[in-house]
């Protein structure tokens, strides 16, 4: 996967100081108990806005693992980003890889890691439930329902 690197300046405020409001579920690849995924949701915006998707990951096993891809049928790009604050700004730099330790977790949420999923390909709205196919470095590909929801759920 390739390095890109987008800013959404007003974009990102306003993704920055969103809540977290969990999705409850977890998924986890057949056969595969190394990771897991849970309180997965999108911070859906309207007029064909870039949404964020956050969630929680989790590693049982006892060797880091790094998520190094994201797609989806739902949306045309879905790239993982970081918001890096430069003192009185804020950017997103798209990341290649996330490293989630062993025995540990990692939130992608707002105001740190996210999912930026751009271009819809089809109409999503608050209540539906869109699938990310997350990739990680031990061959697990983890098919992940995420929750929509409005600015107004998230708070």
């Amino acid at each position: 996967m390739s390095i890109k690197i987008k800013t959404f300046a007003s974009l990102s405020c306003a993704l920055a100081v969103s809540l977290p409001f969990g999705f409850a579920s977890s998924a986890q690849a057949a056969g595969a108990n190394a990771i897991s995924v849970k309180d997965a949701w999108v911070r859906w915006l309207p007029n064909n806005l870039p949404a964020a998707g956050y969630a929680t990951l989790v590693n049982a096993s006892d060797k880091p693992v790094d998520l190094v891809d994201i797609s989806s049928n739902d949306y045309g790009d879905a790239m993982l980003h970081q918001t890096v604050s430069n003192g009185s700004s804020q950017k997103m730099v798209m990341v290649d890889k996330l490293t989630v330790p062993a025995h540990g977790q990692v939130s992608i949420s707002p105001g740190g890691y996210h999912v930026m999923l751009e271009d819809a390909k089809h109409k999503v709205a608050p209540g539906d439930t869109v699938h990310l196919q997350l990739k990680f470095s031990d061959g697990e590909t983890l098919d992940t329902p995420f929750a929509v929801k409005s600015p107004a759920q998230t708070k």
